[in-house]
């Protein structure tokens, strides 16, 4: 520990209270989190974007009277645009061109009415499109746990800013797995919302055939609930509703979610893929958990998980993806982006993009919704259907990797493939599903438990992550660099 202060432990639930109560002011909170950024984040690479003298400017007034009046923020550097400020996506053209945001972007302007003052914005791999957070153009973020260690991706940078406490909370997205895996990584809360909960507007109604969505990563479920509150809600013109909530998540926190009937799997499913023991005893940890909290807890899953076709779907609909984004910053900056301007991963995947057809891009969708319609079967979606109500998984196949391990150029991808086993199929469902640090390894790294719940029902991941938080409480382990 080599920097601290009296606020730097509160989540931001405490901080804004003590805002609202006249205990501190929108400045000392905002100040007293520059100065963690200033003494920890060399250590981490974290925030790359400073927008120190701004948030100070903003913090003095007048903020408005939302929720979170004065609470230091980060925003990841991926899309979520915010008026004038920076923004590269992890890519070193943006970098170099130094391109800024126009306006803010929906999800942004909540924040901002909400009365959060962004402090910076956070690292992420090029265009989000790998699990772990090493992009070129602004070098690795380090896991705060272990600095050898990735933090995952793509919200890494945002995820080891709040691990470490250098702000309380921080803006996440999710498009295959970027919200749960650096809040598995990282021992955080990272809950990813249904699809089309938070909008992502106003340029785009969705991005990656729908599997993307904005959240949050933070240190409590109360400040996840309360934060989600915030963002969520459909805009005009959204291309589809999310199925509204019941009420408040916040409301959520104090309910108890009764005994529920959960399936547990623990292994991967892909032919060739071994179990990591670690992520394998973390998901029977938390079966025994819920077993003792009194639900009904079984080995299973649903049987489409099993089917092999996903794996090429996806990587279709990302594939495409990457080539019109580069066709899209190639249209903005009036020149074309060539193989010397991204990383090859990327060109990798847009040349692919680029060679498939309209016809089998289509298929792909297609097959992907059919699919999730058979996955669909498994939930319960009534008090009298035979169904379930959670899934329990691990997160990833494995704990947090050293630097380079995900990023090498010859083993990189399948080692990436052979990690990620549990999370993009939730993209592609739309479902809602939540990462727990309820298990670390021997050698103290964290280790997340993942819960899925069926479409819209974030109430009852809520409520369920809050009995869990009581259960087997993790705000007293601190990573090895914190404030």
């Amino acid at each position: 520990m080599t920097a601290t202060d009296d606020l730097a432990p509160l989540d931001a639930t405490a901080q804004a209270h003590l805002v609202r109560t006249g205990q501190a002011s929108p400045l000392e909170l905002v100040d007293a989190a520059i100065a963690r950024i200033e003494a920890l984040d060399p250590q981490l690479n974290a925030v790359i974007h400073r927008r120190f003298e701004l948030a100070r400017v903003e913090a003095t007034g007048p903020l408005p009277d939302g929720p979170f009046r004065g609470v230091p923020f980060v925003l990841k550097d991926l899309h979520a645009f915010s008026d004038g400020d920076p923004h590269n996506a992890g890519a070193a053209f943006l970098k170099d061109a130094g391109w800024t945001a126009p306006a803010d972007d929906h999800l942004v302007a909540r924040l901002r009415a909400a009365g959060v003052v962004f402090v910076g914005r956070t690292n992420t791999p090029e265009f989000g499109t790998t699990i772990t957070t090493e992009p070129t153009a602004h070098g690795a973020t380090h896991n705060p746990w272990n600095l050898d260690h990735s933090t995952g991706g793509s919200s890494g940078g945002s995820a080891a800013a709040v691990a470490a406490r250098l702000v309380p909370a921080a803006h996440a997205s999710d498009g295959g797995g970027s919200i749960r895996i650096p809040a598995s990584e990282c021992g955080l809360v990272g809950l990813k919302p249904t699809r089309a909960r938070v909008p992502l507007g106003p340029e785009i109604g969705d991005s990656w055939g729908g599997a993307t969505v904005h959240g949050v990563v933070t240190r409590t479920v109360r400040d996840t609930a309360a934060l989600l509150d915030v963002l969520s809600g459909p805009v005009p013109g959204d291309p589809y509703p999310a199925p509204p909530l019941p009420g408040p998540l916040l409301a959520e926190v104090e309910r108890d979610p009764g005994r529920l009937r959960i399936g547990v799997l623990d292994h991967p499913l892909l032919p060739g893929v071994a179990a990591d023991p670690d992520t394998a005893a973390a998901a029977r940890h938390a079966a025994e958990l819920l077993s003792r909290l009194g639900h009904l807890v079984t080995e299973d899953h649903p049987a489409a998980m099993s089917e092999h076709a996903f794996s090429a779907t996806f990587s279709t609909v990302v594939a495409a993806s990457v080539a019109l984004d580069l066709a899209v910053w190639g249209e903005a900056l009036g020149r074309e982006i060539g193989p010397d301007d991204i990383e090859e991963r990327n060109w990798m995947f847009a040349s692919i993009g680029r060679a498939i057809s309209a016809p089998d891009y289509l298929r792909a969708i297609h097959w992907q919704q059919g699919w999730t319609r058979r996955m669909a079967e498994w939930w319960r979606n009534s008090p009298d259907d035979d169904g379930f109500d959670i899934l329990v998984t691990p997160v990833l196949n494995g704990p947090p990797p050293e630097l380079g391990w995900l990023s090498d150029p010859v083993e990189g991808l399948q080692r990436v493939t052979d990690m990620m086993q549990f999370t993009a199929q939730f993209n592609v469902t739309g479902q809602p599903a939540i990462s727990l640090p309820l298990w670390w390894t021997e050698s103290g790294l964290p280790v997340g438990v993942q819960f899925v719940a069926p479409f819209g029902r974030e109430d009852l991941l809520v409520r369920l992550a809050a009995e869990l938080e009581a259960a087997s409480p993790w705000a007293d382990r601190l990573p090895a660099v914190h404030a």
